[in-house]
């Protein structure tokens, strides 16, 4: 159908923008998340993820506030994309198996691995982020997770009334200590051709046996 005469024309990559942008808070996250895997959280601007997804840079402030909010949801985010990558990792072995542990340990590793700049923002790379209380309610959610599967792991050893924490504390020592050192270098420089995932194995079987 031929526009009307006089009525004004819709530039085509307006269109295209108003459909690739209909969820305007999710472009704006693929976006920083893009440029933190690329640059480090550290080094772009709120004008810089706009540009990336591609929108007004006035277009952010309807769902984020500032570049700490955004940087917030990003966090927020990336522990519940570790949650679901342990979750599903541990999913076909009984709860609180040993298997299911060290596969949840094992994830937890792959996803610091795959996602290094990430895994850095979480734990700690910027004080003031992870003091938040979403980002400290989304890591304890996330803790919580071990907690359970530490609790069923007692209880299969007759302790049921045992109090989880101890436990598991060890074993992300382990498991947080071996994905950091692995994404950040020293393993390799230190103690080169040792499987950070065979370490976890060894080492997170031994203090599950001692229990």
């Amino acid at each position: 159908m031929q526009q009307e005469a006089g009525a004004p024309k819709q530039k085509a990559g307006a269109q295209r923008r108003g459909y690739h942008h209909g969820n305007l808070r999710e472009a704006l996250l693929e976006a920083a998340e893009a440029l933190i895997t690329e640059h480090g959280p550290d080094n772009f601007t709120m004008a810089d993820a706009c540009r990336r997804a591609g929108v007004s840079t006035a277009a952010p402030y309807r769902h984020f506030e500032d570049r700490n909010a955004l940087m917030e949801a990003v966090c927020m985010r990336a522990f519940d994309g570790l949650a679901a990558a342990t979750g599903g990792a541990k999913a076909p072995f009984e709860e609180g198996s040993v298997e299911s542990i060290l596969a949840g340990g094992k994830a937890y590793l792959g996803f610091a691995l795959e996602n290094p700049e990430r895994f850095r923002l979480m734990f700690g790379r910027n004080p003031d982020l992870k003091s938040r209380p979403h980002v400290e309610l989304a890591g304890r959610a996330c803790f919580q997770n071990l907690l359970a599967s530490v609790s069923a792991f007692l209880a299969s050893r007759g302790q049921s009334g045992a109090d989880p924490m101890p436990l598991a504390l060890r074993l992300w020592s382990l498991v947080h200590g071996v994905a950091s050192l692995a994404i950040d270098g020293p393993m390799d420089i230190i103690a080169p051709g040792n499987d950070p995932e065979a370490i976890i194995d060894e080492s997170g079987r031994a203090i599950l046996a001692a229990v």
